[in-house]
């Protein structure tokens, strides 16, 4: 009898062992992860290259048969929560009266996309978008949906976001429109 509560008491301890090393094995695997997840790489320092004042000149279409509308306004853009975000304050005046908006971008780790959102006064809704690097364009390319405010439907949209040098930026948005990509935006930030 003492024999065998011993060689219970020893298989107990075993997979007591085994189990504490196999948790053990699992939570350095997700730390490990985490790891990665949260540390800022080459991606972030991409998009850091933003951070400051610009000046924007913007061109909107809401009919690619009329002129363009014009805005322009005053942007500052800097890094945040440990150079993880870049967050963009912009400032103007449209059609008479003011207009401000905000822009987040991020490089998600995880899913090695960049991520990015908008909000402004012209409207209640928020943009959200993904997107990839792309070297032919020395930029991002963000695909998305945005509202129709006159429907309430979806509509597909995409963003390019060019990096020309270190004093110019270039963002142009398109819309699909009846079954056609239409450039509803063009945006040139120079940097002050």
């Amino acid at each position: 009898m003492k024999a065998s509560v011993t060689l219970l008491a020893v298989f107990i301890s075993t997979l007591i062992v085994q189990q504490s090393k196999a948790q053990n094995a699992d939570m350095d695997a997700q730390m490990k992860a985490w790891s990665a997840y949260m540390t800022p790489g080459s991606e972030h320092k991409k998009m850091a290259a933003g951070a400051g004042d610009w000046r924007a000149s913007t061109l909107m279409w809401m009919d690619p048969a009329q002129p363009p509308m014009t805005l322009d306004a005053k942007v500052n853009s800097e890094m945040i929560l440990g150079d993880r975000y870049m967050v963009s304050h912009y400032y103007g005046e449209m059609s008479g009266m003011p207009f401000e908006g905000i822009s987040t971008m991020g490089f998600d780790n995880a899913s090695k996309k960049y991520v990015s959102s908008w909000i402004d006064n012209m409207s209640t809704g928020i943009m959200y978008m993904d997107g990839i690097w792309r070297d032919d364009i020395n930029g991002i390319e963000f695909k998305g949906n945005g509202i129709d405010p006159a429907t309430g439907k979806s509509i597909p949209m995409r963003q390019v976001f060019i990096f020309k040098d270190e004093k110019t930026q270039v963002m142009q948005m398109y819309e699909v429109r009846k079954g056609k990509e239409m450039k509803t935006m063009e945006m040139t930030l120079t940097k002050m």
